[in-house]
């Protein structure tokens, strides 16, 4: 390419799989992209270029750290109980809606009224780069959502459009969400630290997990590149493996061992 303006992931990834070629190990590779990826998000802010062709780059090599997520028994102790009172139903609101539709963190504080359509079972979001998409919402979430939408109304400024607000009437924070949900993961007796983005997850490998349709998931979670989709079939293999172990007549039954999935041997 004649600029850096014009360069797209190919050139990035030709780029780094030349470097790692020449010797230059995975580590030093991934401080270089990591400073690459932070200069394109520079030229995106000042809009010299469109998109950061980094984003989903790693360096060849380099092992991808699995997403953390929570199993379906750790969802079910999470959204079972019954909500009592405007804020837990808010929060179950939240964690329902997330944990159904698979929402990034900031797409669900910037949701507004007018992007849902309980009647029709949707909810439109705006992704990465301002992009909509418009995703299917479970019966509970519906249930849950009707509840809070009730409840709401005793808090809601006039003039205030967000879906989830504080008790002060005003939208809602990312950080405020991280923290109630780690609180009530505590109170639930969850042992892990639970955060939004382990719910979408969760939604991901789950979903991976009973329908087997990678673009189907990469479409809900609103990735441009199936690659960073296909992190979860990684989840979805530990998954199979560990089942083959604890089934199968013939499986050499080690707990201990640890599998790795298919291309990473």
């Amino acid at each position: 390419v004649e600029n850096c303006c014009q360069a797209d992931a190919l050139h990035v990834r030709d780029s780094a799989g030349s470097r790692r070629r020449r010797g230059i190990s995975a580590r030093s590779l991934q401080r270089s992209l990591s400073a690459l990826r932070g200069f394109y998000s520079y030229l995106q802010r000042e809009r010299l270029v469109g998109s950061n062709p980094v984003t989903d780059v790693s360096a060849p090599g380099a092992k991808k750290k699995l997403p953390e997520l929570l199993d379906v028994d750790e969802i079910n102790c999470l959204l079972a109980q019954v909500p009592q009172g405007p804020l837990e139903m808010r929060d179950h609101a939240m964690m329902e809606l997330m944990y159904s539709s698979g929402l990034r963190l900031v797409e669900l504080v910037n949701l507004n009224i007018e992007d849902l359509d309980l009647p029709q079972s949707q909810v439109r979001v705006l992704g990465k780069g301002n992009k909509p998409r418009y995703l299917p919402v479970g019966l509970a979430a519906c249930k849950s959502l009707r509840q809070w939408l009730d409840a709401r109304k005793t808090w809601v400024d006039e003039g205030e459009s967000a879906v989830f607000i504080s008790n002060r009437g005003r939208r809602l924070s990312s950080r405020a969400v991280q923290q109630r949900m780690a609180r009530l993961a505590r109170k639930h007796g969850l042992d892990k630290h639970v955060h939004p983005h382990m719910l979408r997850h969760s939604f991901a490998s789950h979903l991976l997990e009973s329908s087997g349709d990678l673009r189907a998931v990469q479409e809900m979670l609103g990735h441009a590149d199936i690659s960073t989709t296909q992190i979860y079939t990684h989840l979805d293999f530990q998954h199979l493996a560990q089942v083959y172990d604890r089934t199968h007549p013939r499986a050499r039954k080690n707990p201990s061992r640890k599998r790795s999935a298919p291309g990473e041997e």
